[in-house]
Protein backbone atom coordinates (compact mmCIF):
# COMPACT_ATOMS: atom_id res chain seq x y z
CA UNK A 1 0.00 0.00 0.00
CA UNK A 2 1.49 3.21 -0.50
CA UNK A 3 0.80 6.50 1.65
CA UNK A 4 2.19 9.55 2.61
CA UNK A 5 2.35 11.50 5.90
CA UNK A 6 2.56 14.86 6.50
CA UNK A 7 4.67 16.11 10.12
CA UNK A 8 5.10 19.05 11.76
CA UNK A 9 7.96 19.02 14.14
CA UNK A 10 7.75 21.57 17.22
CA UNK A 11 10.54 22.58 19.15
CA UNK A 12 12.40 25.72 20.87
CA UNK A 13 14.40 24.70 23.55
CA UNK A 14 17.95 23.30 23.78
CA UNK A 15 16.85 19.91 24.67
CA UNK A 16 14.65 19.05 22.14
CA UNK A 17 17.09 19.91 19.35
CA UNK A 18 18.82 16.95 20.78
CA UNK A 19 15.73 14.48 20.47
CA UNK A 20 15.28 15.96 17.24
CA UNK A 21 18.06 14.91 15.23
CA UNK A 22 18.10 11.11 15.81
CA UNK A 23 14.39 11.98 14.53
CA UNK A 24 15.05 13.50 11.76
CA UNK A 25 17.66 10.85 10.65
CA UNK A 26 15.17 8.34 11.56
CA UNK A 27 13.03 10.20 8.77
CA UNK A 28 15.46 10.00 6.20
CA UNK A 29 16.09 6.86 6.80
CA UNK A 30 12.59 5.27 6.26
CA UNK A 31 12.08 7.51 3.35
CA UNK A 32 15.14 6.24 1.95
CA UNK A 33 13.90 2.51 2.63
CA UNK A 34 10.56 2.66 2.13
CA UNK A 35 10.05 5.23 -0.44
CA UNK A 36 6.00 3.98 -1.23
CA UNK A 37 5.63 5.67 2.02
CA UNK A 38 7.33 8.64 2.19
CA UNK A 39 7.28 10.83 5.52
CA UNK A 40 7.31 14.89 4.77
CA UNK A 41 8.44 16.60 7.76
CA UNK A 42 8.41 20.47 8.23
CA UNK A 43 10.06 22.20 11.38
CA UNK A 44 8.85 24.87 13.14
CA UNK A 45 11.18 26.37 15.81
CA UNK A 46 9.41 28.38 18.17
CA UNK A 47 12.12 30.56 19.52
CA UNK A 48 11.89 29.70 23.23
CA UNK A 49 15.78 29.96 23.35
CA UNK A 50 17.24 32.12 20.87
CA UNK A 51 20.80 32.33 21.91
CA UNK A 52 23.62 31.32 19.58
CA UNK A 53 24.93 28.60 22.18
CA UNK A 54 21.13 27.78 23.09
CA UNK A 55 19.97 27.15 19.78
CA UNK A 56 21.47 27.51 16.48
CA UNK A 57 25.24 26.14 17.67
CA UNK A 58 23.18 22.68 17.87
CA UNK A 59 21.29 23.18 14.14
CA UNK A 60 24.92 23.92 13.53
CA UNK A 61 26.88 20.72 14.39
CA UNK A 62 24.60 17.93 14.46
CA UNK A 63 23.59 18.53 10.53
CA UNK A 64 19.88 19.85 11.52
CA UNK A 65 17.91 21.37 8.54
CA UNK A 66 17.21 24.90 9.15
CA UNK A 67 13.44 25.67 10.55
CA UNK A 68 11.08 25.68 7.93
CA UNK A 69 9.29 28.02 9.78
CA UNK A 70 10.90 30.47 13.12
CA UNK A 71 8.19 31.91 15.23
CA UNK A 72 10.68 33.99 17.23
CA UNK A 73 8.16 34.66 20.53
CA UNK A 74 11.53 34.62 22.76
CA UNK A 75 11.63 35.18 26.97
CA UNK A 76 9.10 36.18 28.93
CA UNK A 77 6.44 34.85 31.50
CA UNK A 78 4.57 31.66 31.32
CA UNK A 79 1.36 32.89 30.46
CA UNK A 80 3.05 35.12 27.65
CA UNK A 81 5.26 32.50 26.22
CA UNK A 82 3.21 29.80 26.03
CA UNK A 83 -0.35 32.36 24.66
CA UNK A 84 2.18 33.55 21.91
CA UNK A 85 3.58 30.11 21.06
CA UNK A 86 -0.10 29.00 21.03
CA UNK A 87 -1.17 32.05 18.42
CA UNK A 88 1.80 31.49 15.64
CA UNK A 89 1.86 27.99 15.88
CA UNK A 90 -1.96 27.42 15.03
CA UNK A 91 -1.21 29.88 12.02
CA UNK A 92 1.20 27.02 10.67
CA UNK A 93 -0.95 24.64 11.32
CA UNK A 94 -4.09 26.28 9.53
CA UNK A 95 -1.54 26.18 6.59
CA UNK A 96 0.35 23.16 6.34
CA UNK A 97 -2.13 20.86 7.08
CA UNK A 98 -0.50 18.22 8.79
CA UNK A 99 -1.63 14.80 9.39
CA UNK A 100 0.18 14.84 12.87
CA UNK A 101 1.99 17.01 15.18
CA UNK A 102 4.90 15.45 17.06
CA UNK A 103 6.02 17.66 20.41
CA UNK A 104 8.97 16.95 22.20
CA UNK A 105 9.77 16.82 25.99
CA UNK A 106 8.30 19.04 28.93
CA UNK A 107 8.82 22.53 27.92
CA UNK A 108 6.24 25.64 27.13
CA UNK A 109 6.59 24.82 23.44
CA UNK A 110 5.79 20.98 23.99
CA UNK A 111 2.37 22.32 25.74
CA UNK A 112 1.70 24.96 23.18
CA UNK A 113 2.51 22.75 20.11
CA UNK A 114 0.39 19.64 21.65
CA UNK A 115 -2.95 22.15 21.99
CA UNK A 116 -2.58 24.08 19.16
CA UNK A 117 -2.82 20.74 17.27
CA UNK A 118 -5.31 19.29 19.44
CA UNK A 119 -7.66 22.10 19.14
CA UNK A 120 -7.43 21.88 15.47
CA UNK A 121 -8.31 18.29 15.46
CA UNK A 122 -4.72 17.03 14.33
CA UNK A 123 -2.92 13.99 16.37
CA UNK A 124 0.03 14.74 18.56
CA UNK A 125 2.78 12.23 19.20
CA UNK A 126 4.71 13.03 22.58
CA UNK A 127 8.03 12.06 22.09
CA UNK A 128 9.25 11.40 26.07
CA UNK A 129 5.87 10.74 27.15
CA UNK A 130 4.86 9.77 30.49
CA UNK A 131 7.21 11.02 32.91
CA UNK A 132 6.41 12.52 36.12
CA UNK A 133 8.14 14.38 39.24
CA UNK A 134 4.71 14.45 41.13
CA UNK A 135 5.61 18.01 42.16
CA UNK A 136 3.27 20.12 40.70
CA UNK A 137 4.78 23.48 41.43
CA UNK A 138 7.09 22.81 38.70
CA UNK A 139 5.85 24.41 34.95
CA UNK A 140 7.70 21.49 33.42
CA UNK A 141 5.63 19.09 35.58
CA UNK A 142 1.95 21.02 34.31
CA UNK A 143 3.28 20.62 30.73
CA UNK A 144 4.19 17.04 30.60
CA UNK A 145 1.08 15.63 32.10
CA UNK A 146 -1.32 18.32 30.47
CA UNK A 147 0.39 17.09 26.95
CA UNK A 148 0.43 13.34 27.76
CA UNK A 149 -3.23 13.68 28.49
CA UNK A 150 -4.57 15.48 24.85
CA UNK A 151 -1.57 13.22 22.64
CA UNK A 152 -2.51 10.30 20.40
CA UNK A 153 0.34 8.90 20.59
CA UNK A 154 2.81 8.17 23.58
CA UNK A 155 6.11 7.39 23.06
CA UNK A 156 7.44 6.31 26.47
CA UNK A 157 11.23 5.90 27.24
CA UNK A 158 10.48 3.26 30.40
CA UNK A 159 8.35 1.35 31.44
CA UNK A 160 8.05 3.61 34.53
CA UNK A 161 6.35 6.04 32.36
CA UNK A 162 4.43 3.53 30.89
CA UNK A 163 3.16 2.68 34.23
CA UNK A 164 2.86 6.40 34.92
CA UNK A 165 0.42 6.98 32.48
CA UNK A 166 -1.74 3.40 32.74
CA UNK A 167 -2.41 5.17 36.61
CA UNK A 168 -3.66 8.16 34.87
CA UNK A 169 -5.81 6.21 32.58
CA UNK A 170 -3.86 6.47 29.33
CA UNK A 171 -3.12 3.11 27.98
CA UNK A 172 -4.34 3.42 24.36
CA UNK A 173 -1.66 4.85 21.80
CA UNK A 174 1.53 4.24 24.64
CA UNK A 175 4.49 2.96 23.26
CA UNK A 176 7.32 1.84 25.04
CA UNK A 177 10.28 2.66 22.68
CA UNK A 178 13.23 3.67 24.60
CA UNK A 179 15.10 6.85 25.01
CA UNK A 180 15.87 9.49 22.49
CA UNK A 181 18.45 11.29 24.01
CA UNK A 182 20.42 7.69 23.88
CA UNK A 183 20.38 7.25 20.49
CA UNK A 184 21.44 10.62 20.53
CA UNK A 185 24.68 9.81 21.83
CA UNK A 186 25.13 6.91 20.27
CA UNK A 187 24.78 8.85 16.71
CA UNK A 188 27.23 11.96 18.22
CA UNK A 189 29.80 10.69 20.59
CA UNK A 190 32.33 9.69 18.23
CA UNK A 191 31.55 12.81 16.05
CA UNK A 192 32.23 14.64 19.60
CA UNK A 193 35.40 12.69 20.20
CA UNK A 194 36.56 13.58 16.96
CA UNK A 195 35.84 17.70 16.91
CA UNK A 196 35.75 18.58 20.46
CA UNK A 197 38.78 20.91 21.52
CA UNK A 198 36.91 21.66 25.00
CA UNK A 199 39.17 19.29 27.54
CA UNK A 200 42.75 20.69 25.95
CA UNK A 201 41.18 24.37 26.24
CA UNK A 202 40.29 24.29 29.92
CA UNK A 203 43.23 22.05 30.75
CA UNK A 204 41.28 19.47 31.81
CA UNK A 205 42.32 15.90 32.71
CA UNK A 206 39.49 13.26 32.65
CA UNK A 207 38.25 11.82 36.07
CA UNK A 208 39.44 15.00 37.38
CA UNK A 209 37.01 17.33 37.55
CA UNK A 210 33.03 18.04 38.55
CA UNK A 211 30.29 19.30 35.81
CA UNK A 212 27.77 21.52 37.29
CA UNK A 213 24.65 22.45 35.34
CA UNK A 214 22.27 24.92 37.02
CA UNK A 215 19.08 26.09 35.22
CA UNK A 216 15.54 25.02 36.60
CA UNK A 217 13.24 28.04 37.77
CA UNK A 218 13.18 25.75 41.23
CA UNK A 219 16.32 26.56 41.73
CA UNK A 220 17.13 29.91 39.61
CA UNK A 221 13.92 32.02 41.10
CA UNK A 222 14.32 31.47 44.45
CA UNK A 223 17.70 33.62 46.06
CA UNK A 224 17.86 31.13 49.07
CA UNK A 225 18.39 28.07 46.82
CA UNK A 226 20.81 29.27 44.49
CA UNK A 227 22.68 31.19 47.02
CA UNK A 228 22.65 27.61 48.92
CA UNK A 229 23.65 25.77 45.84
CA UNK A 230 26.59 27.87 45.02
CA UNK A 231 27.88 27.64 48.56
CA UNK A 232 28.08 24.46 48.15
CA UNK A 233 29.83 24.61 44.82
CA UNK A 234 32.55 27.14 46.00
CA UNK A 235 33.18 24.23 48.78
CA UNK A 236 33.49 21.09 46.72
CA UNK A 237 36.27 23.30 44.66
CA UNK A 238 38.13 24.60 47.70
CA UNK A 239 38.08 20.87 49.01
CA UNK A 240 40.27 20.73 45.40
CA UNK A 241 37.91 19.17 43.43
CA UNK A 242 37.44 21.62 40.52
CA UNK A 243 34.37 22.92 39.64
CA UNK A 244 33.29 23.57 35.91
CA UNK A 245 30.37 25.32 35.38
CA UNK A 246 28.36 26.14 31.55
CA UNK A 247 26.18 28.69 32.76
CA UNK A 248 22.51 28.88 31.55
CA UNK A 249 21.62 33.12 30.61
CA UNK A 250 18.68 32.56 33.57
CA UNK A 251 20.95 31.66 35.64
CA UNK A 252 23.28 34.39 34.87
CA UNK A 253 20.97 37.20 35.17
CA UNK A 254 19.93 35.78 38.43
CA UNK A 255 23.43 35.33 39.97
CA UNK A 256 23.93 39.04 38.50
CA UNK A 257 21.10 40.32 40.24
CA UNK A 258 21.58 38.63 43.99
CA UNK A 259 25.31 40.10 43.47
CA UNK A 260 26.89 36.21 43.89
CA UNK A 261 30.14 36.28 42.22
CA UNK A 262 31.95 32.63 42.13
CA UNK A 263 35.56 32.46 42.76
CA UNK A 264 36.69 28.89 43.24
CA UNK A 265 34.05 27.57 40.10
CA UNK A 266 35.22 28.04 36.74
CA UNK A 267 32.45 29.59 35.05
CA UNK A 268 31.67 29.12 31.09
CA UNK A 269 29.70 30.35 28.50
CA UNK A 270 27.03 27.99 27.36
CA UNK A 271 28.96 25.03 25.29
CA UNK A 272 27.44 22.92 22.50
CA UNK A 273 26.35 19.47 22.97
CA UNK A 274 29.11 17.95 21.31
CA UNK A 275 31.46 19.98 23.96
CA UNK A 276 28.80 19.01 26.48
CA UNK A 277 29.33 14.91 25.24
CA UNK A 278 32.65 15.02 26.03
CA UNK A 279 32.75 17.03 29.42
CA UNK A 280 29.98 14.81 30.65
CA UNK A 281 31.98 11.04 29.83
CA UNK A 282 35.60 12.26 31.28
CA UNK A 283 33.51 14.02 34.64
CA UNK A 284 34.37 12.69 38.24
CA UNK A 285 31.17 13.64 39.27
CA UNK A 286 28.39 15.84 37.77
CA UNK A 287 25.92 17.81 39.55
CA UNK A 288 22.58 19.29 38.32
CA UNK A 289 18.86 20.02 37.92
CA UNK A 290 18.42 19.08 34.46
CA UNK A 291 16.75 15.78 33.71
CA UNK A 292 18.92 15.30 30.27
CA UNK A 293 21.69 15.67 32.12
CA UNK A 294 21.20 12.74 34.70
CA UNK A 295 20.42 10.45 32.11
CA UNK A 296 23.37 11.35 30.16
CA UNK A 297 25.27 10.97 33.19
CA UNK A 298 23.77 7.45 33.62
CA UNK A 299 24.69 6.77 29.76
CA UNK A 300 28.47 7.36 30.89
CA UNK A 301 28.36 5.59 34.08
CA UNK A 302 29.13 9.22 35.99
CA UNK A 303 28.00 9.64 39.33
CA UNK A 304 25.44 11.98 39.34
CA UNK A 305 24.70 14.52 42.41
CA UNK A 306 20.88 15.93 41.77
CA UNK A 307 20.10 19.48 42.90
CA UNK A 308 16.47 18.93 43.51
CA UNK A 309 14.31 17.08 45.87
CA UNK A 310 12.81 14.61 43.28
CA UNK A 311 13.64 13.26 39.71
CA UNK A 312 11.68 11.78 36.75
CA UNK A 313 14.12 9.76 36.51
CA UNK A 314 13.59 7.32 39.19
CA UNK A 315 15.32 4.47 37.43
CA UNK A 316 19.07 6.34 38.01
CA UNK A 317 18.24 6.42 41.85
CA UNK A 318 17.16 3.55 41.95
CA UNK A 319 20.67 1.94 40.29
CA UNK A 320 22.27 4.16 43.03
CA UNK A 321 24.07 6.54 39.80
CA UNK A 322 22.38 9.44 40.98
CA UNK A 323 21.61 11.14 44.73
CA UNK A 324 19.27 13.80 45.35
CA UNK A 325 20.03 16.35 47.55
CA UNK A 326 18.04 19.13 47.14
CA UNK A 327 19.66 22.47 47.64
CA UNK A 328 21.61 21.54 50.96
CA UNK A 329 25.28 23.33 51.02
CA UNK A 330 26.41 20.36 53.31
CA UNK A 331 24.76 17.62 51.37
CA UNK A 332 26.31 18.64 48.27
CA UNK A 333 29.31 19.22 49.49
CA UNK A 334 29.83 15.35 50.73
CA UNK A 335 27.83 13.82 48.26
CA UNK A 336 30.03 15.43 45.33
CA UNK A 337 33.41 14.39 47.28
CA UNK A 338 32.63 10.94 48.26
CA UNK A 339 29.99 9.46 45.31
CA UNK A 340 30.31 5.94 43.89
CA UNK A 341 29.58 4.25 40.99
CA UNK A 342 25.92 2.62 40.87
CA UNK A 343 25.11 -0.75 39.15
CA UNK A 344 26.37 -1.70 36.50
CA UNK A 345 23.82 -4.37 35.66
CA UNK A 346 20.76 -2.73 34.65
CA UNK A 347 19.86 -0.70 31.81
CA UNK A 348 16.00 0.98 31.40
CA UNK A 349 16.46 2.84 28.88
CA UNK A 350 16.44 0.78 25.44
CA UNK A 351 18.67 -0.38 22.68
CA UNK A 352 19.17 2.93 21.05
CA UNK A 353 16.52 2.46 18.62
CA UNK A 354 13.83 4.02 20.09
CA UNK A 355 13.94 6.83 16.52
CA UNK A 356 13.21 4.01 14.59
CA UNK A 357 10.27 2.48 16.42
CA UNK A 358 8.37 5.88 16.45
CA UNK A 359 9.09 5.93 12.59
CA UNK A 360 7.42 2.67 12.45
CA UNK A 361 5.10 2.74 15.05
CA UNK A 362 3.65 6.26 13.23
CA UNK A 363 3.82 4.59 9.65
CA UNK A 364 2.40 0.97 10.81
CA UNK A 365 -0.53 3.09 12.50
CA UNK A 366 -1.46 5.33 8.94
CA UNK A 367 -1.29 2.20 7.08
CA UNK A 368 -3.92 0.72 9.18
CA UNK A 369 -5.92 3.88 8.78
CA UNK A 370 -6.24 3.74 5.27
Amino acid sequence: MSISLKIVDIVGARPQFIKLAPILRAIVKHNQKRPECPIQEFLVHTGQHYDYEMSQVFFDELGLKSPDYHLGVGSGSHGYQTGEMLKRIEEVLIKEKPDMVMVYGDTNTTLAGALAAAKLHIPVAHVEAGLRSFNREMPEEINRVLTDHISDFLFCPTQTAVENLRREGIEKGVYLVGDVMYDAVLLYLDLAEKKSEIMERLELKPKSYALVTVHRAENTDQPERLKAIFEGLESVAKEGLPVVLPLHPRTRKQLNTLGIHPKEVQVLDPVSYLDMLVLEKNARVILTDSGGVQKEAFFFRVPCVTLREETEWVETVETGWNTLVGCDSERIVRTALETRPGIESVWPYGDGQATEKIVSAIICDAVQRN
